[in-house]
């Protein structure tokens, strides 16, 4: 995840210094439009490859996917019996899932940059601390959502999510006295696959737009050429 941390710094720390660089350099609007797109293309696109990584989730703590909530007594209750390797193997698999439904967020991300309008730029520049984050989420949920759910499932049914979902759940349903449970794995999974990448976005965004150190004089060149 560092290489992934390193391109969203690129990126964000453009966002703080890009309104200097328009009174330096007198660059027009469409200039600074084009080189926000520039950047936050090269940054989102590596930010996806990282969390479609193995263990991009998994291993991350801030989006890594539980047990369903709503099976939580399930897991105690599996757990209980000395089930605990399987219910973590089935935790596995489901951001495993995650991970291999997230390359297909780079795409929706990119197309989503290359509409922004002149407006669009201006607001995210001049803008909260996760203005380029609320930009992508709005212009781009609806659309992961229907992306990710087919991917998500074929993803469960591939890593084995969903049979070791039926094994858990057929050995849970022979304690005694228990209600049965069947979340739905795959909106589940959709669900929290799509809030992690935004989540690492967001986190991201707002780091490097308060850190002074990112701010340097090399990005500002890089993106806009010399003066």
């Amino acid at each position: 995840m560092k290489k992934s941390i390193i391109y969203f710094q690129l990126i964000f720390c453009f966002l703080t210094v890009a309104q200097a660089a328009h009174a330096q350099f007198s660059l027009t609007n469409e200039e600074i439009g084009n080189g926000l797109k520039e950047a936050l293309t090269q940054g989102i696109s590596k930010g996806a490859d990282a969390l479609s990584q193995a263990d991009g989730y998994f291993k991350n703590p801030l989006i890594k996917i539980p047990f369903p909530p709503d099976a939580k007594k399930m897991e105690k209750s599996l757990r209980d019996i000395g089930m605990g390797e399987d219910v973590d193997n089935f935790i596995l698999t489901l951001n495993r899932g995650a991970e291999d439904a997230a390359k297909q967020a780079k795409p929706i991300f990119v197309d989503a940059i290359k509409k922004m309008t002149i407006t669009d730029v201006m607001t995210i520049l001049k803008g909260q601390p996760d203005a380029a984050t609320q930009y992508l989420k709005k212009t781009t949920n609806a659309q992961l959502t229907a992306q990710f759910k087919p991917v998500i499932k074929a993803s469960l049914d591939k890593v084995g999510a969903t049979k070791h979902y039926k094994d858990l759940a057929t050995a849970y349903d022979k304690i005694p006295f228990v209600k049965k449970v069947n979340p739905d794995l795959e909106a589940y999974t959709t669900d929290l696959a799509i809030q992690g990448l935004f989540v690492t976005i967001a986190n991201e965004e707002k780091n490097i737009r308060a850190n002074p150190t990112a701010r340097t004089t090399d990005l500002l060149k890089k993106v806009f050429g010399q003066k």
